[in-house]
């Protein structure tokens, strides 16, 4: 049975992209059909980090429009066989994508690959509903600092109301994926530690990706990280977390902290004064 994945959370700038293609690319190499699809329409972003911004003729927003068969719309992935991509349109807006036919792109695809991640756009507006509207899973990308906490926190009460799961009685599992982490500046307190941000948010973690330049290296160079520097600590970090959205047991590797993190020093300074 096939699983539509949203990599989602209201702030930009904290890594869905990268992760969404990261994330897809390890899927694929572990033998799983999987179709990224960029919801960005207008910012069109994801064809580049995946190296085929060239290859694109039609996108998204032709086939939910009609003019324009899914089939002709996909672009297969050069270096794995079983990893394609659907693309935005740069030229439209938002706007031009319905929930009707979003949902039948969905249900195509369903027929024919075993992932669907859904790269949404930063916000709460239309294309960031529809990117989550039919998730089965949502993965909760954050970044350790309180304004992204803040906008991933919003981010999950609409994925508990705003689905097609929640208004039918159900759920979409919800998963957080920490980005950008330094332990260092976790030990200073200079940013949240991990512990503050999985308080804050309540839902399990799926994996810890320290800020690392081997992640802009790759983006820079049109290939998601898992396939440019697979052994590189963030591909290990987006592997592991795809390992486990597959449903395998893998052992979190927490990156050495010390306590208090940010919100207990402040929490600790009210409450001395």
């Amino acid at each position: 049975m096939s699983n539509v994945v949203v990599v989602t959370s209201g702030k930009g700038g904290v890594g869905k992209t990268t992760s969404s293609a990261a994330i897809a690319a390890s899927l694929a190499r572990a033998g799983q059909k999987t179709v990224v699809i960029d919801f960005d329409v207008g910012l069109r972003n994801l064809d580049l980090v995946m190296g085929a911004e060239r290859r694109v003729v039609f996108d998204l927003v032709n086939v939910v429009q009609g003019d324009a068969k899914l089939p002709q719309a996909l672009i297969r992935d050069k270096r794995l066989d079983n990893l394609a991509l659907l693309p935005a349109s740069q030229t439209r807006d938002k706007d031009a994508l319905t929930e009707e036919g979003v949902g039948r792109v969905i249900e195509e695809l369903r027929e024919s690959f075993d992932w669907i991640v859904c790269d949404s756009p930063a916000g709460i507006e239309k294309g960031a509903t529809l990117a989550m509207r039919f998730a089965d899973t949502a993965v909760v990308v954050t970044n350790p600092e309180v304004s992204s906490v803040r906008d991933s926190d919003r981010i999950i009460g609409m994925l508990d109301s705003k689905t097609r799961r929640a208004e039918t009685g159900g759920k979409v599992e919800k998963q957080l994926l920490l980005t950008r982490f330094d332990p260092a500046r976790a030990a200073r307190g200079d940013m949240m530690s991990v512990d503050d941000v999985l308080e804050i948010l309540a839902i399990p973690l799926l994996g810890i990706v320290q800020e690392s330049p081997d992640v802009l290296t790759a983006s820079n160079l049109g290939c998601p990280v898992t396939l440019h520097n697979p052994d590189s600590p963030a591909a290990r970090a987006y592997d592991e977390a795809a390992r486990r959205l597959m449903g395998e047991t893998i052992p979190l590797r927490m990156p050495r902290q010390e306590k208090p993190g940010l919100l207990s020093r402040l929490f600790g300074k009210r409450a001395a004064a």
